[in-house]
């Protein structure tokens, strides 16, 4: 089957997917038969297409010419395979884990949300696949759209509200400012077209490049670089698989996956370093890093802590983007996966807390380790892959990171401050992470807080498990993330 054919296949069998889930309404237990099926059948596809792209066989789809000159086109390199590759699997691992949150928490709608979810996968196999900047912008607010209902899905007026301001930041910063930036790049240089070393080199002014740059930065709201980070605490009122789609398997990662797609194929990292773009933009992630870490050490909310965990560990690929050297690219695009199989572990751990102990507080959790010692473990995993310690994946990612920043072209005191940041913020992960599955397990239980607990059901625990073990292998076997993180940054 050629390459095109596969990508079709893959853009269009989730949508097919939430078709017939949308009519098993009356038939839960066959309508969680086929999220599974799809979401397998999507990885499987997926993985063709990876073996294809190993084999050099690359092919263009052209769906449409909207404008003269820029058309909805898609295929494949090796970032979007990447983001593809983690997006898929983590949709079959979120399904698993999902049929037992949903029914466990007697979550309404239950068809609605599977629907929805196989739609927002659709948007997301099209921003991996997108061949240009207007390809890319089209799906990512179709991708803003298809979530917007799973964000209010309980309904009610707290929901309402954290849909508007999801909606009206992330709308608000893609047509005010994303869109903007799309149109200069056009203005200047008459084409989107996603191109080795970039397409703006020599046609935009030196003086034009950071603040083009800065839009891109702001307007792609869903890499929540500070202050338009407000949406994702925000989103918390969605049920966990959500949140889980929220910050691992999609909307983040798309984000932070537009980022490097034009800094890598629009600006070209050499036009950023010798137009000094980066020596003051840089800031910006940098900031939100250590920011966002110590919001999240206030919070006692356990899905308002991770929240901002996210935030802080987005701009770890933000700024891996705009070090714009070699290894600051390996390592941020090497941390859209090691995060995205962290984090997850750390969402299906708070959520499987929920549905068993009904608790949302980290002061309420003292102990409960000794009550749930398998779901505080898979926390623990998480915990220590995001921080980037040995034997996890998250090592890696942040380990390149490092090495990026010595090797940053720029001011010595912005380089050690860079280096000073990744370390200062390890420890504060240490500092709003670690503590909680230490509290629980090594915590005294509080008076009154005498409750016989056990795990999870079944898919939650089957959920939880196949990550946290992801995290595991991640450090000893990182292909084939490794090698298209750094097939995608080679020519650097």
């Amino acid at each position: 089957m050629s390459t095109s054919t596969l990508m079709i296949i893959a853009m269009l069998l989730p949508l097919f997917g939430a078709l017939v889930i949308s009519r098993l309404n009356k038939a839960p237990n066959i309508r969680e038969v086929i999220t599974i099926i799809t979401s397998a059948s999507l990885l499987g596809i997926v993985i063709a297409i990876f073996n294809q792209l190993s084999q050099g066989n690359v092919e263009r789809i052209v769906l449409a010419e909207p404008f003269n000159g820029i058309a909805i086109a898609f295929s494949i390199e090796s970032l979007g395979m990447m983001f593809a590759l983690v997006a898929s699997s983590l949709w079959l691992v979120t399904s698993i884990y999902a049929i037992g949150y949903m029914r466990a928490h007697h979550e309404k709608h239950q068809t609605r949300f599977y629907a929805l979810f196989a739609i927002a996968i659709a948007a997301v196999m099209a921003i991996c696949f997108a061949d240009n900047l207007f390809t890319l912008f089209l799906f990512y607010e179709v991708l803003t759209l298809s979530t917007y209902p799973l964000v209010t899905h309980s309904g009610d007026e707290k929901a309402k509200k954290s849909g508007r301001i999801y909606l009206g930041v992330l709308m608000g910063s893609s047509i005010g400012l994303f869109l903007l930036g799309v149109l200069l790049v056009w203005h200047f240089t008459g084409s989107l077209e996603f191109t080795d070393g970039g397409i703006v080199d020599g046609k935009i002014p030196a003086y034009w490049i950071a603040p083009v740059y800065a839009l891109f930065i702001l307007g792609i709201g869903k890499a929540a670089v500070m202050p338009m980070h407000k949406w994702l605490p925000a989103a918390m009122v969605a049920p966990t698989p959500v949140s889980a789609l929220l910050h691992a398997v999609a909307v983040v990662k798309a984000g932070v996956f537009a980022i490097l797609k034009v800094t890598l194929l629009i600006f070209g990292p050499d036009t950023i370093v010798e137009s000094g773009a980066n020596h003051w933009l840089i800031w910006l992630p940098m900031l939100t890093i250590l920011l966002a870490s110590l919001v999240a050490m206030t919070k006692d909310n356990l899905k308002e802590r991770l929240a901002y965990s996210t935030i802080s560990q987005l701009s770890y690929i933000v700024l891996g983007a705009m070090l714009a050297n070699s290894m600051g690219l390996l390592g941020g695009t090497l941390h859209i996966a090691m995060h995205a199989f962290g984090k997850i572990s750390l969402f299906f751990a708070a959520g499987a807390i929920l549905v068993t102990l009904h608790k949302t507080k980290i002061s309420e959790l003292s102990g409960m380790g000794r009550k749930m010692p398998f779901t505080f473990t898979v926390f623990l995993i998480g915990t220590l892959s995001i921080i980037g310690l040995p034997p996890f994946g998250g090592m890696w990612s942040k380990w390149y990171l490092a090495l990026g920043t010595i090797d940053f072209t720029g001011p010595d005191f912005t380089r050690w401050a860079l280096l000073g940041t990744l370390m200062l913020s390890s420890l504060l992960n240490i500092a709003y992470l670690a503590v909680i599955p230490v509290k629980a397990f090594f915590g005294k239980i509080e008076l009154g807080q005498e409750i016989k607990a056990k795990e999870a059901p079944l898919p939650c625990l089957v959920g939880m498990a196949i990550p946290a073990i992801i995290c595991l292998i991640l450090f000893f076997y990182p292909e084939p993330f490794y090698s298209l993180a750094r097939a995608a940054t080679l020519s650097l």
